[in-house]
């Protein structure tokens, strides 16, 4: 998957604000960040399953995904790039 793909699933979820950051110039941690904001708990929820469920028919998994039980900022790591999906509240904050 792409950081371009990745912003395609979450716009089909109806996220927004959504954002590609190449940080490789300034980060040996990832290449991408790809962050949007959810307008709610089931929306944080159907995002974060979009994406995990493509990749895996892709056959990529995330080595990690943190903040489910939340739901104000989920993680998901993917090496290559790391995906942020924040409610509105935790997005204006950060």
């Amino acid at each position: 998957m792409t950081p371009k793909k990745i912003a395609k699933l979450m716009l089909e979820k109806k996220a927004i604000d959504i954002k590609i950051f190449d940080v490789r110039k300034i980060t040996s941690m990832t290449d991408y960040f790809i962050v949007c904001t959810s307008e709610s708990d089931p929306q944080t929820k159907a995002i974060t399953s979009h994406i995990e469920r493509t990749g895996k028919k892709q056959g990529v998994k995330p080595v990690n995904i943190e903040g489910q039980h939340k739901n104000e900022w989920v993680l998901m790591d993917y090496i290559n790039f790391i995906v942020h999906i924040f409610s509105k509240e935790k997005r204006s904050f950060y």
